[in-house]
């Protein structure tokens, strides 16, 4: 799979992860999951 890097604020990533919590779980717990763990590690540093 081709991948892309995102330069977001943390507030862009918010409304991304709150628009995608109104689709359906199963549909989209991969997405917000992976964002969750990419901006842990990118806050952390």
């Amino acid at each position: 799979m081709e991948q892309i890097k995102l330069d977001l604020s943390l507030e862009e990533i918010n409304t991304i992860i709150e628009a995608l919590g109104k689709e359906p779980f199963i549909k989209v717990y991969k997405i917000i999951e992976k964002l969750h763990l990419e901006a842990n590690k990118q806050l952390k540093s």
